[in-house]
């Protein structure tokens, strides 16, 4: 029998009478059937689970609190609603970072040299009582709280209607700052960039064109996408990437070999690399801006999303006029080799 058919509703309900009570025995084992049963859950049960252990999560103690985000991460993905969700994992993930980076200060001032893993290596018992147990509990709950963020940020309305995302980007990049820890998947998340102006100036014939960039995770995918609606479209000369590849970096999963058809340069004249996220893009005159350039070499890598969670998009809007485009090429330096 499907374990979903009502006992996870069950357990959900287990959990939450016995978090409210707070009675750590009966939250344990309801903890237990909660983790057990997740995978085998049906959808039924999971979309209602979720909003169910959001409205819930602040009052978890600090041990389960990452996992039960993470669960209603895994919720989120099988249809529960996001926007009911995310305001608090936002919130929860928001204080485990501010822990994270006091933990950070008194790791270094204790000096205690390189930071313990987040399984808990280099990890001693008195370092609860030295430093706390909430700043232990945070920097050790960061990969799950990273992973329950990036879940609800696969929403678009989330990340159009969902406040918090600055004051989270803000934690995650000073915990980043202390330990030296980029985590690059949330901090990207957070930068994704939703219906974006951005311009395209093809620097050998003077043409620019007029886009808008959507669940864009990185610039490798944008780097396929502007192919396809510049070369695709036989806009701009250059080798268009497949179908198959650019299938993959809007909804399709799994990845494809593809080839560079530019450099990107940004106004300053510096590289826009594809390692890089679209949100790097310097911007002029209200737009981000990048110029075309014939690659100065072949560079190839797996054409896909960057999110597999996130649709992405590059809306193809119109061809600039020449006053527009001789204008905005005015304001671009040669690129820095």
């Amino acid at each position: 029998m499907i374990f979903g058919r009502g006992r996870f509703s069950a357990a959900v309900g287990a959990f939450e009478a016995a978090v409210r009570a707070q009675d750590a025995d009966a939250a344990e084992r309801a903890f237990a059937r909660l983790t057990q049963g997740v995978a085998k859950a049906a959808d039924p049960d999971l979309r209602a689970a979720g909003p169910r252990l959001a409205a819930l999560l602040g009052q978890v103690p600090p041990g389960p609190r990452a996992v039960v985000a993470v669960l209603i991460g895994a919720c989120v993905e099988r249809g529960a609603d996001p926007l009911a969700c995310a305001p608090a994992v936002f919130a929860v993930a928001g204080d485990a970072f501010g822990q994270a980076a006091v933990f950070c200060e008194r790791w270094a001032e204790g000096g205690r040299g390189g930071l313990p893993g987040h399984e808990g290596e280099g990890l001693e018992e008195a370092d609860f009582e030295r430093i706390g147990f909430e700043p232990v509990m945070a920097w050790q709950a960061l990969p799950q709280f990273e992973m329950a963020c990036v879940a609800m940020l696969n929403s678009p309305r989330v990340r159009r209607e969902v406040p918090g995302r600055q004051e989270l980007a803000a934690a995650v990049a000073r915990v980043a700052e202390l330990s030296g820890e980029p985590f690059k998947c949330l901090a990207y998340a957070l930068a994704v960039l939703d219906d974006e102006p951005l311009v395209a100036l093809d620097r050998a014939t003077g043409a620019g064109f007029a886009l808008r960039a959507s669940g864009i995770g990185d610039n490798f995918q944008l780097h396929t996408l502007l192919a396809d609606a510049l070369i695709g479209r036989g806009l701009v000369e250059g080798r268009a990437p497949s179908a198959e590849a650019v299938a993959c970096c809007r909804d399709q999963p799994g990845m494809v070999p593809t080839t560079g058809s530019f450099d990107l340069v940004g106004a300053d004249g510096e590289w826009i690399w594809n390692e890089g996220k679209p949100a790097d893009i310097p911007v002029v005159d209200g737009v981000r801006l990048v110029v075309l350039d014939p690659p100065a070499y072949q560079r190839s890598w797996p054409a896909g999303r960057f999110f597999p969670g996130m649709t992405g998009e590059l809306v193809y809007d119109r061809a600039l006029t020449p006053a527009e485009s001789a204008a905005l090429l005015a304001r671009a330096a040669e690129p820095v080799r």
